[in-house]
């Protein structure tokens, strides 16, 4: 067996920001669409999944992430998604329990749903009232593919179903797990099943059947494994840099636990502000380094930088604010700095 690749944090973050679609903004399409949404945009803060198609595509507006290309669901650790509409089979019934008991009541609960729509759409509010059980829990239906939600953050969601997608549960699984080692990686089977919420087992097994596409690397943080197809880009050089993104709480580039974190974020004190123990601020890319942290309140855009930025750095990031695509925007976005 050959030794693992080394490779370093340069080759890692310039990778990840390459697969990310970081360093340059994709061409306006649904195509772009789709491979923004490569690994999922999480829509927990409302309209994140918008930010974050901003910061991957040109001509990116306010209902964008109402695209027919994409589509809402409770998907990774159930958490609100973006998704693309042909790939919703991976981010559903890819996490579909191994567990009998566990499937059966995710099976039941669809079941129940169905009939209760047929067809329709309602608030969640009224479907839990209808079958008796709290609105928490009708999300635990979703892995079965047969629902599919709209939630703008102003009300509750609205809920409907849809055909199951004719695809294997383990094939879908195996097929997340690819798209979570081509944005992520170098990673682990444990992280993959962290980032999934699927249990330990289900996350190896998708490994093991993986396991001829894959290559062990070692990193600044430990070995770990990629996609064999991905190690040209690891060992190319780095990429030119996007001068400045605005990468909202809860993006894939910064969806990571435990040492993943110092790999993206070496200071100890900027991971403790940039993974708070509340609601995330939203990253601040400046040149390829998450640099600082941002939060909004309507039209304002407050920043906090972790290091003096040149007047052309600063130059980047506002007029990178002023494009946010915000909807029911009135007037100008403005942008207030703060450092440390």
């Amino acid at each position: 067996m050959s030794a693992p690749l080394e490779v370093t944090r340069g080759q890692v973050l310039g990778h990840r920001r390459r697969a990310g679609s970081l360093d340059a903004r994709l061409p306006a399409g649904r195509a772009s669409l789709e491979r923004a949404a490569w690994a999922g945009l999480q829509d927990s803060m409302p309209r994140a999944a918008l930010l974050s198609i901003h910061a991957r595509v040109e001509g990116a507006h306010p209902a964008i992430w109402a695209d027919p290309a994409l589509v809402q669901l409770w998907g990774p650790r159930f958490s609100v998604y973006v998704v693309p509409e042909r790939d919703r089979a991976l981010f559903s019934l890819g996490r579909l329990p191994e567990d009998g008991a566990r499937r059966a009541f995710a099976e039941d609960l669809a079941a129940r749903l169905g009939q209760l729509l047929e067809g329709s759409a309602r608030f969640d509010s009224e479907i839990g009232r209808a079958l008796g059980v709290h609105t928490n829990a009708l999300r635990y239906a979703a892995p079965t593919g047969t629902v599919l939600i709209r939630w703008d953050g102003a009300r509750a969601p609205t809920m409907w179903t849809v055909p199951r997608p004719d695809v294997d549960p383990r094939d879908a699984r195996n097929e997340l797990a690819r798209r979570h080692l081509h944005v992520f990686g170098p990673t682990t089977a444990r992280a993959f099943g962290d980032w999934a919420g699927i249990r330990p087992p289900a996350a190896r097994a998708a490994y093991d059947a993986l396991a001829s596409e894959l290559a062990a690397v070692r990193t600044p943080i430990g070995d770990a494994w990629i996609l064999a197809a991905d190690e040209p880009s690891f060992r190319a050089g780095p990429s030119p840099a996007a001068a400045a993104r605005l990468l909202p709480s809860g993006d894939a580039y910064t969806s990571l636990k435990g040492d993943d974190r110092s790999m993206l974020v070496p200071e100890a004190p900027n991971r403790e502000r940039l993974w708070t123990p509340r609601v995330w601020p939203g990253a601040l890319l400046v040149g390829g380094e998450i640099v600082g942290t941002w939060r909004r309140d309507q039209g304002r855009v407050s920043i906090e930088t972790w290091r003096p930025l040149s007047a052309h750095e600063r130059q980047a990031v506002e007029a990178e604010a002023a494009g946010l695509p915000l909807p029911n925007l009135a007037g100008k976005i403005s942008v207030a700095w703060a450092a440390n």
